[in-house]
């Protein structure tokens, strides 16, 4: 199964480049957003199966963003993609509905294979 991957992030060139290695390794990337707002229209619009959402965004963060998200799309997988994340963070986006964090700092290589185990449904709530 190929995972229909929104990206969301305020960040121009990390969206472009996410999508570029995210369809290189084989996700069919049907978005970007660079706002909660945008996130959650651009989810109505493209369904997709997984949504990586960026955490420091203007007027609305990602946990924000993941709630709202979650709410309309109970069946999307959020995974919190973020150079920001502490222990606190984590319990606070788990709380939000976000599957799995992953640091920026792990690379994409990490994420995908967050995406691609979200998209077999292997992981479970941690």
């Amino acid at each position: 199964m190929t995972a229909r991957v929104l990206i969301v992030d305020d960040t121009d060139h990390v969206r472009d480049m996410l999508v570029n290695i995210l369809e290189i390794q084989g996700f069919e990337v049907v978005g970007q957003a660079a706002s909660a707002q945008e996130a959650l229209e651009r989810a109505n619009e493209d369904r997709p199966d997984v949504v990586v959402m960026d955490y420091k965004m203007p007027e609305t963060d990602g946990l924000q963003a993941t709630r709202a998200l979650r709410e309309r799309h109970p069946d999307v997988s959020v995974i919190l993609y973020s150079a920001y994340l502490t222990d606190e963070l984590r319990e606070a986006a788990q709380e939000a509905g976000v599957l799995v964090c992953v640091p920026k700092t792990s690379g994409v290589e990490a994420l995908g294979r967050e995406i691609a185990a979200a998209a077999l449904g292997l992981r479970g709530d941690d």
